[in-house]
């Protein structure tokens, strides 16, 4: 680690499709000179087309439009919430996360809901408009189904773990979807269900195209396995993790700075991150995280219950973490701040990064965590070791079930920080977000795990019902 001195529910469509070509450039082949203005039978007519619209749909662009939570506000709200981060902005929307006073006029909950909501637009679309396809071929509209239906699980799962029921939607019908109430929680689970078991049954090992970013059989199992995990079906989470840890083609990174990187060998689903304007590839997490200029101080420092949770020698805190010296005034001060991702603005970044969705460490902590509820302990020992290895750890000397789990709770969040909101959603997910964060800090009550839903949803949906505990 470097020590360096200084101080929208609205319908996203799939019409303009020439401001996605550079964001896609690295994923499929974009047909020349693609339409602008056209129908859906015209959009799925054929290969070309079709794809032009599926680079649309797995387009990642930190500046412009993004994949799915494109303004990286899934991680800082979710960073905010539990003990990862604290903010130094003054901003109302992110004071109101890490001092649990959020509502639902907070501008971050409306981009948690409505770029989900956003993107499942496109992806339904296309969904309906590849099956009505005459000019594709079955095994093509079969491979795309699949991928999509990976992709719409996505979004459904990360809505469900934020706000509990919410309107599930399936079709592009704007005069049915814009009035519907909230399906429960079980209803949007069957959904990711049906959604991933049908993609299970289609996808290869395989991935389509060049890289990693398109969904493959083993996208799917990773996928699964978390579900699973959540769902608290442990022998099913186990199986899954179990199938995507030996099936060979993926392997933990020796070096962590070099997990991120396109063409990661750990690396299970990652998309291109493409800056504008001639930048280097660059994520929004990067953006968020890295300060910006000379003697400014980090936007969002993590916190000493994070730092604090590193044990001494544990290399990442050394790689996937950085500080900066800055004089506040009342003499100097050190800022630790998340660096998993280090390009940032800058036209001569030595690298490229991926954003990713899923990747290998996460899936043996998945493995470790069923094993261990399984009564499996030597498997789970096995798995937090080989993570414990790869950051320069000795082994645990855990050896209860209890005990186990413990570790493999503290291995998640020292691993696992600052990616997709993990470590709100374990607590959550856990029952110890009361526990844990009113240790820490204070205002926490069990009614935050769900976050609340957008005042302008409310107002513009009346079957829609706000989450008790909110105004």
């Amino acid at each position: 680690m470097k020590n360096i001195t200084f101080g929208y529910y609205t319908m996203m469509t799939m019409l303009v499709m020439a401001s996605m070509m550079t964001a896609c450039k690295k994923l499929i082949e974009i047909p020349p000179n693609p339409p602008t203005e056209i129908t859906q039978t015209e959009q799925f007519a054929d290969s070309a087309t079709t794809m032009t619209a599926m680079a649309n749909i797995y387009s990642y662009n930190a500046n412009t439009n993004g994949f799915m939570f494109d303004d990286g506000w899934l991680d800082v709200c979710g960073g905010l919430s539990s003990d990862e981060i604290s903010t130094t902005t003054g901003q109302s929307d992110d004071l109101q996360f890490y001092e649990y006073g959020v509502t639902s006029f907070n501008d971050y909950i409306s981009s948690l809901w409505s770029d989900p909501y956003s993107a499942l637009y496109p992806v339904n679309d296309a969904i309906s408009g590849i099956a009505a396809s005459s000019g594709l071929s079955a095994s093509l509209k079969t491979q795309l189904t699949g991928e999509l239906e990976v992709v719409r699980s996505l979004y459904n799962f990360y809505l469900v773990n934020l706000f509990g029921p919410v309107p599930l939607i399936t079709s592009t019908d704007y005069t049915t979807t814009s009035k519907l109430g909230r399906a429960s929680v079980d209803s949007i689970y069957m959904q990711i269900m049906t959604d991933l078991t049908a993609a299970q049954q289609v996808l290869t090992t395989t991935y389509a195209g060049s890289g990693n970013y398109r969904p493959n059989l083993y996208v799917v199992k990773a996928f699964l396995a978390k579900v699973y995990l959540y769902q608290q079906n442990w022998q099913a989470a186990y199986n899954a993790a179990d199938t995507v840890i030996n099936s060979g083609m993926y392997s933990l990174v020796p070096n962590l700075n070099n997990v991120f990187l396109d063409g990661s060998q750990e690396a299970i689903w990652q998309i291109p991150a493409d800056g504008a304007g001639g930048y280097a590839t660059v994520t929004k997490e990067a953006q968020n995280y890295i300060p910006q200029s000379i003697g400014t101080v980090p936007r969002y420092p993590l916190t000493s219950f994070l730092i604090n949770a590193f044990e001494p020698g544990d290399q990442r805190l050394q790689d996937w973490a950085d500080s900066v010296v800055v004089n506040t005034g009342s003499g100097n001060q050190t800022f630790y701040y998340p660096y998993k991702y280090k390009n940032v603005y800058t036209y001569t970044s030595p690298t490229t990064e991926d954003f990713m969705i899923f990747r290998l460490g996460e899936q043996y902590l998945i493995h470790a965590e069923a094993a261990a509820e399984l009564g499996q302990l030597g498997t789970a020992l096995s798995d937090l070791n080989t993570l414990r290895a790869r950051a320069g750890l000795p082994a645990s000397t855990a050896s209860t079930q209890a005990g186990l789990l413990t570790a493999i709770m503290h291995e998640r969040q020292v691993e696992l920080f600052s990616e997709w909101g993990n470590r709100w959603l374990d607590l959550v997910r856990t029952g110890m977000a009361n526990t844990v964060l009113n240790a820490e800090k204070s205002g926490f009550q069990s009614y935050m795990t769900l976050f609340p839903l957008p005042n302008t949803q409310l107002e513009t949906n009346t079957l829609l019902t706000q989450n008790p505990g909110y105004n």
